[in-house]
């Protein structure tokens, strides 16, 4: 048999590495560069998430909003049934066809429009400031800017409140879109920013947070009670729909709202934490939201250093570090975990009572699709939840050139419709913020707060913070004219009934008005007087309360008090039947 020689002439082995260099030197350099370019592509396909072949598969198609409802939700059945966006589909722009992108372009560029709003500082009850930037529906008529012209009382345009997310204001181009296109469709519209933001300084060591709901509570309020035939829907996005959806929860029904959107909410505040920190594209956003809160802690320097640890506010490196050395020492919270468990609105969805559209992105870069309460806006029938396969966080561009946003069309739709329908929401309740004031509450206190310094124009209209009265001593102080007004009453008519005269009851009546004014001058001396005129007008106004509260007493103390009776009878029972058989005993 022939032998084979693997040894060259020079009888060495030859290398196996050496002849596989010698081939891929004979490969050109193109063609290398050519298989670099695809794996960077294909890896950079993936990091970004972009589903443009996903689209061209579809044939650009889009994709279908997805709705979960309460089987028997007349919200749906009576206003998101009839809304054609939602039952639409949405198609990403081409060229923005990644969650990552379309968030970039939101925040850096997003082709607002032009337009500039009106200035409003409305002064909150601790001593705050807050900049409401108005849009009027005349402002964008016609192409026409109507400098002079304000909202009456008597005028039933509805409003549209907006409440911003963590680093926006009037000023980001979302924001801009959304007011922009309600005010064109003949409505008003004004931007509640949070405090600090849009040029205005903090006026007092209340700080806003991520569940902070006085603030939008106490605007809507006052818009209630300045515009009472207005309808009034509140929109909040990001941040603002973690704080709307909480609002709504604890007021329940006593709310003057008639409906409301929330946009691309974290819902868990928990959760977000740990997904925000997870990879490596999200801790791009982490970081960057990070040096956001930290230029506007830059800003209000003097009270953050009295409030906070500022040297770890200057060395935080994630969201999660400024909570720590801000937040939670300024709310006063134990921990941030404490914080974001307090914070969160999901456990409030369940109590949502008026029409609520919520619209999320299953591929947002910043909230994730793990925190969405699924079974949550399903038991309520109030919610409808819809979700979108693509979208990014708060953007949802579309059309060719990126000039729109669909979300913009979907809410405009929606309280449209549900502005003609009867489902609108009317409160039943009295306002009564009492028992919801958080200006003592740990939960409500904290520097999680905006970044961005929007320009605006024209000063108008301040609130002052003194208009906001109590109406207890107003009504303490009728009830108590009333009183005197019955005493004299009763004199005429008992001087009537006698037959006296006139000028024979006016002493009599004088005497009475003496006396009344004298036991009136002595109970403003009395130190428990006014105690003892707020039990009286609570026992007129709440008697059938008063009985109701009395009946349950009694109810439930019944089990203990029968068995305290039944071991007393028990007792006197066997004490009294051997007696009586004792005395039959003898007479027999």
């Amino acid at each position: 048999m022939p032998s084979w020689d693997c040894s060259d002439s020079g009888g060495s082995a030859s290398s196996p590495y050496a002849l596989l260099f010698n081939a891929l030197a004979l490969i050109p350099l193109w063609h290398y560069l050519l298989g670099s370019l695809i794996v960077a592509v294909v890896v950079l396909y993936n990091f970004l998430e972009i589903h443009f072949l996903e689209d061209l598969f579809s044939g650009f198609r889009g994709s279908t909003v997805g709705l979960t409802h309460h089987p028997s939700s007349h919200l749906y059945d009576g206003v998101v049934s009839k809304c054609r966006v939602l039952h639409g589909r949405y198609l990403a722009t081409p060229w923005l066809s990644s969650p990552h992108i379309q968030t970039v372009f939101l925040n850096f560029h997003g082709r607002p429009p032009a337009f500039s709003y009106r200035r409003q500082l409305f002064h909150a009850p601790d001593g705050g400031t807050i900049a409401l930037d108005w849009l009027m529906s005349c402002d964008v008529s016609g192409g026409a800017l109507h400098t002079n012209s304000f909202i009456s009382k008597n005028d039933t345009t509805p409003i549209m409140v907006v409440v911003p997310g963590l680093t926006s204001d009037s000023a980001s181009a979302y924001i801009k879109h959304l007011a922009f296109s309600t005010a064109k469709h003949g409505w008003n519209v004004v931007i509640s920013n949070h405090r600090g933001l849009g040029g205005v300084s903090i006026t007092s060591d209340c700080f806003y947070n991520a569940g902070w709901t006085e603030d939008i509570r106490v605007v809507v309020n006052y818009l209630h009670s300045e515009y009472p035939v207005a309808p009034l829907f509140a929109v909040g996005t990001s941040i603002g729909a973690n704080i709307l959806v909480k609002y709504l929860g604890e007021d329940g029904e006593n709310i003057p709202v008639a409906g409301a959107v929330a946009l691309c909410s974290p819902w868990d505040l928990l959760l977000g934490d740990r997904f925000i920190s997870r990879r490596l594209v999200q801790k791009f956003y982490d970081r960057a939201l990070t040096i956001g809160l930290q230029g506007y802690a830059q800003l209000h320097q003097r009270r953050y250093s009295r409030l906070a640890n500022w040297e770890g506010i200057k060395t935080s490196r994630s969201i999660r570090d400024f909570d720590n050395h801000a937040t939670c020492l300024v709310g006063k919270f134990e921990t941030v975990d404490t914080y974001y468990r307090h914070c969160s609105s999901t456990s409030y969805v369940g109590n949502v009572s008026i029409p609520l559209l919520c619209i999320s992105a299953l591929d947002d870069p910043v909230c994730t699709k793990e925190a969405i309460p699924w079974d949550e806006c399903r038991a309520n029938k109030n919610v409808v939840l819809a979700t979108i396969k693509h979208g990014g966080h708060l953007a949802f561009f579309e059309g060719i050139t990126a000039s729109g946003l669909w979300w913009v069309r979907a809410v405009e739709e929606f309280l449209d419709v549900l502005h003609s329908s009867p489902y609108m929401h009317v409160q039943k309740k009295m306002q009564n913020s009492g028992p919801h004031s958080s200006l003592d509450s740990a939960i409500d206190q904290g520097p999680y707060v905006n970044v961005t310094d929007g320009m605006v124009s024209a000063m108008c209209n301040e609130q002052n913070g003194d208009d906001m009265v109590e109406e207890l001593p107003e009504k303490l102080q009728k009830f108590h004219d009333e009183k005197d007004k019955e005493i004299v009453s009763d004199v005429n008519q008992d001087r009537h009934l006698t037959g006296a005269k006139d000028d024979d009851a006016l002493p009599d009546i004088a005497e009475t008005s003496k006396k009344a004014a004298s036991v009136q001058d002595a109970e403003h001396h009395d130190v428990i007087s006014p105690v003892r005129r707020c039990l009286q007008l609570l026992s007129r106004q709440n008697r059938w309360s008063m009985w109701l509260l009395a009946y349950i007493a009694i109810m439930t103390s019944w089990p203990l008090v029968g068995s305290a009776l039944q071991i007393f009878v028990r007792k006197k029972l066997r004490n009294v039947l051997p007696a009586a058989l004792l005395r039959t005993n003898n007479v027999k």
